[in-house]
């Protein structure tokens, strides 16, 4: 069976950091597409950013961009989302996805058949 599992979560002030990893098992992780999502208190669910774990390009929502960096450890079956400068409008309950085929577009939820639990970060003064 396919797991996605994440963690790294947790409350920080304005202007700090965290690191979120999601670690991935009972799949071809090697060749798979993977994404971070959110969910703030009165906003529809955002991608956030993605990755393709064989290599090639990573994307970002103009919204981080710049000041998150997703990446990957093969080695460890992992894909991280490092946040840094982080705002209050970054508040928001994030997942982890994967697919192991392409969907229509990075961002659409619907494209994405495997789901973390998801974890909060929450950012304030």
């Amino acid at each position: 069976q396919v797991q996605l599992a994440e963690s790294g979560g947790g409350s920080v002030q304005p202007g700090g950091s965290l690191r979120l990893s999601c670690a991935a098992s009972g799949y071809h992780y090697s060749s798979n597409y993977m994404a971070w999502f959110r969910r703030a208190p009165g906003k529809e669910r955002e991608g956030v950013a993605t990755i393709y774990t064989g290599g090639g390009y990573e994307l970002y929502a103009n919204s981080v961009k710049g000041r998150f960096t997703i990446s990957q450890d093969n080695a460890k079956n992992t894909v991280y989302l490092q946040m840094n400068s982080l705002k209050p409008e970054d508040t928001a309950m994030y997942y982890c996805a994967a697919d192991r085929r392409r969907g229509s577009a990075w961002y659409e939820p619907d494209d994405y058949a495997f789901w973390g639990q998801g974890t909060q970060v929450t950012v304030s003064s």
